[in-house]
């Protein structure tokens, strides 16, 4: 009888081996996409004669890509299912990434990062989705909050494994290698993952409490035919989640790309010394992401409904993101004190992410969840680059002025406010967060 119950217990807790897998993969992800980055000033920049602006168009094809794949990969993984449309993301992208050690030319590579870009963008509606079939929504916050973190131990791995690899083994075996480790996912993804519906894995008791807050839910619908992508466009919730995306991910990547040059022009710091700050900046955000993902399960299991707990962890959140004001003020007593508040900033940033990544799960069936996912993921990347070129004319313009300390406090005005600013909208389109009739 005890052994019975021992194998009940193991079972009931499958569904956190198939969040491990997506959480590798959204590693992956993040490892993949940094590799140009840290090889371009020592190795790529003098071998191909690159200027700022080679370098610049090489980036942008990685962000209209990937904003134009975030609409095809959810609309491709809802058609054809999430074991399949992962597994096809990660076989492109990882295929990608090694290609880039063969490129030649400036074009050669921009395709490279074109392809990867458009094939990358699987990877959060997959995961999403893969989340929304796999966990009650008690729990798809805390789930969300775990697997994004990977983005942070990615953006934290890169940086000490790229440049060892190409000083040992030369600059194409750091795109090789990266992209190898992608390929032995895949084994891994195709051996255990599987539906909850089909997996032999996966006990009654577990199937069940998947379920449980679905079936309990008065709201709860049946989608057995494919939804349509461009229906999805009429409803309110669609919007309310791009809007969310469309203010707070360009932040994300204005940390992503301008950090270790703020850092330079503001304190000085050299490619030695930038090291332990963004691990400290990046560590903080991925702890960010797991509580704030369980923050708002815990205010459903407290008994709050499903929108009053978004609602308030997304507000607390922004509220969060606001000190970044006084950023570069306080850097002025010791540079510890910026890198400690956008930090803070980008913490906050994960643990908002992680909540409303869920919100999509919350207000569309699972048969829809890639979809959205994807056309907010487009809007985001358009944000993103919208972002990248306010801040490069920006910073341009002080920098010319000899006060490029003003262009950066009103990038770093504009970042604590857009969380409110998101929050607001999101609030008046779908305060209750209805379900979508579909």
């Amino acid at each position: 009888m005890r052994k019975n119950d021992s194998d009940i217990a193991g079972v009931k807790k499958y569904r956190w081996i198939i969040l491990s897998l997506v959480f590798f993969a959204t590693t992956i992800n993040y490892l993949d996409r940094q590799v140009i980055s840290l090889l371009k000033d020592d190795y790529l920049e003098p071998l191909f004669g690159w200027n700022e602006t080679d370098y610049a168009n090489i980036v942008i094809a990685f962000q209209v890509t990937y904003a134009i794949g975030m609409v095809g990969s959810g609309f491709i993984i809802d058609r054809i299912g999430t074991k399949p449309g992962y597994a096809l993301s990660l076989t492109v992208w990882s295929l990608a990434s090694i290609g880039h050690a063969f490129a030649r030319s400036t074009v050669g590579f921009a395709i490279a990062r074109g392809v990867l870009g458009f094939s990358e963008a699987g990877n959060f509606p997959a995961a999403i989705k893969t989340v929304a079939e796999w966990f009650p929504k008690k729990e798809r916050a805390l789930a969300a909050g775990i697997f994004n973190s990977g983005t942070n131990v990615g953006a934290i791995l890169a940086p000490l494994t790229v440049p060892l690899i190409a000083g040992a083994y030369g600059w194409e075996w750091a795109f090789i290698i990266t992209g190898a480790i992608g390929l032995i996912w895949l084994i891994f993804w195709w051996i255990f993952y599987d539906s909850p519906r089909k997996h032999k894995k996966i006990s009654p008791e577990e199937y069940n409490y998947i379920h449980s807050d679905d079936a309990s839910s008065k709201e709860s619908t049946e989608v057995t035919e494919k939804v349509r992508w461009i229906t999805l466009l009429g409803y309110r919730q669609t919007w309310a989640f791009a809007l969310l995306k469309f203010f707070t991910d360009p932040i994300w990547w204005f940390i992503l790309f301008w950090l270790p040059s703020f850092l330079n022009k503001q304190y000085g710091m050299t490619k030695m010394d930038l090291a332990f700050p963004i691990a400290v900046v990046y560590t903080m955000a991925m702890f960010g992401s797991i509580a704030g993902g369980w923050l708002s399960g815990h205010f459903i299991n407290r008994g709050w409904p499903v929108y009053k707990a978004r609602r308030t962890a997304l507000l607390i959140f922004a509220c969060c993101a606001l000190p970044m004001v006084s950023a570069q003020w306080l850097g002025n007593f010791s540079y510890w004190y910026a890198v400690l508040i956008i930090g803070l900033a980008a913490s906050a940033h994960q643990a908002w992410s992680a909540n409303i990544f869920t919100t999509v799960s919350d207000m569309f069936p699972k048969e829809a969840v890639a979809s959205v996912v994807g056309i907010g993921g487009m809007i985001g990347a358009v944000g993103g680059i919208i972002i990248a070129r306010t801040a490069g004319m920006l910073l341009d313009h002080f920098k010319a002025l000899g006060s490029i300390e003003t262009g950066y406090y009103i990038m770093f005005i504009i970042c604590a406010l857009a969380y409110i600013i998101a929050w607001s909208f999101f609030s008046m389109l779908v305060p209750k967060m209805p379900k979508a009739k579909i």
